[in-house]
């Protein structure tokens, strides 16, 4: 997935109001699972849930890409859509505040997005 991808997904995020959106390149660190997490947070159930939906929406119209695996939507604590080389992950706010997932991923390169 390059960077055009990961823009589309952090754009598809901040059109639900999704707060707090990080990217992390996960290349350089050997153990990933993935090349790039995309990271955000909302404030309730059906956000999360929106969220999630219009990503995997703006990824099909824009980049011709359907989620390889899904998981979390039906409590919509923390969502993770699997695109294979790029993995997802949106968390209801306490959440993501509890599980911390940037400090675990802290040496990877982070860029953060705004509207």
């Amino acid at each position: 997935m390059d960077n055009k991808e990961i823009k589309v997904i952090a754009d598809a995020m901040l059109e639900k109001k999704a707060q707090d959106v990080v990217s992390l390149d996960l290349r350089s660190i050997g153990t990933a699972i993935s090349d790039h997490f995309i990271v955000c947070n909302a404030d309730s159930t059906p956000a999360v849930v929106a969220i999630a939906d219009n990503v995997e929406d703006r990824v099909i119209e824009k980049c011709k890409r359907k989620v390889v695996r899904t998981q979390g939507k039906e409590n919509a604590f923390w969502v993770i859509l699997d695109y294979g080389d790029i993995v997802v992950h949106i968390f209801q706010t306490p959440y993501r505040a509890f599980y911390r997932l940037e400090d675990l991923w802290a040496d990877a390169e982070r860029t953060a997005y705004e509207d």
